[in-house]
């Protein structure tokens, strides 16, 4: 194949973290990625364990902002208190 190794790696890896995809097709992703000798960090790429970078930027900018409620700023507050 003239397919670049790592922009495979890269969709196998995709297909294993959608949540619309069928568990058997995450098996067979998987197996292909330990056949190349790829590992998946399941837990850095779980969506639902930790924010991602932009979402935590956005909380961040939630407390500089003098037109935010202090409710806002207290809920974004413990957002990032959770994620640190």
């Amino acid at each position: 194949d003239n397919k670049n190794p790592e922009r495979v790696a890269a969709g196998l890896k995709a297909t294993i973290h959608n949540d619309t995809i069928p568990q058997e097709t995450k098996d067979r992703a998987q197996d292909r990625l330990d056949q190349m000798g790829v590992e998946v960090n399941k837990t850095a790429s779980s969506q639902h364990a930790k924010q991602t970078n932009r979402e935590i930027g956005g909380y961040k900018a939630t407390l500089k902002n003098p037109n935010v409620s202090d409710e806002a700023k207290q809920n974004a507050r413990s957002i990032l208190r959770e994620n640190d």
